[in-house]
């Protein structure tokens, strides 16, 4: 009689247990993420974030605020002439395009766009991203279409490289900027 009393108890105690565990588990209240914790998550591949830009270094290089840190950018899929490179003279257009980028970025809060595509940073250290104007308008596809860029596949194809390369041929069409034969004829 012992034995079957120490079964029953036995089977008592795990069907009390197994139904107070249950219990917790369904009133348990659940946690929703905070603004704080969420600090710590990886963003989304491709979701933008606003920056100010703090200094144009030429037209394909600039300096932001972003995340409270200053960052140098670098743009993917443009490149324009050479001011700054202390290797090289200053090539042609160098200074308008340096100048059109100042035009169109000097103290606007901006929206950085990355491509995971093209990797987080180039042998410089510097960030790979898109810049989106305040108007909406991508800045790289602004600068090419005007001729003050040409279109740049550093290794990989990229989102926008069929746009930057059609807003080329139309700056190249119209012989616009550095495409027009009274400045470069599109030579660097």
């Amino acid at each position: 009689m012992q034995k079957i009393s120490l079964r029953l108890l036995l089977a008592c105690l795990f069907f009390v247990f197994g139904v107070g565990v249950a219990l917790i588990v369904i009133d348990f209240p659940k946690i929703e993420a905070t603004p704080e914790a969420m600090l710590f998550e990886e963003p989304e591949e491709n979701v933008a974030d606003v920056a100010i830009v703090q200094r144009v270094i030429d037209g394909d290089t600039v300096d932001v605020l972003w995340q409270g840190e200053e960052m140098r950018l670098r743009l993917i899929g443009m490149d324009t002439p050479e001011t700054v490179d202390p290797r090289k003279p200053v090539q042609c257009f160098g200074k308008e395009a340096s100048q059109h980028a100042h035009n169109l970025l000097d103290g606007q809060s901006v929206e950085l766009e990355f491509d995971a595509s093209q990797g987080e940073v180039d042998k410089y250290g510097r960030i790979l991203a898109y810049i989106l104007l305040p108007s909406g308008k991508n800045f790289a596809e602004v600068m090419l279409r005007d001729g003050y860029a040409y279109e740049y596949t550093y290794d990989k194809s990229y989102k926008y490289q069929n746009i930057f390369k059609n807003a080329e041929q139309d700056a190249r069409d119209s012989e616009r900027g550095l495409w027009s034969s009274e400045t470069c004829g599109g030579k660097r």
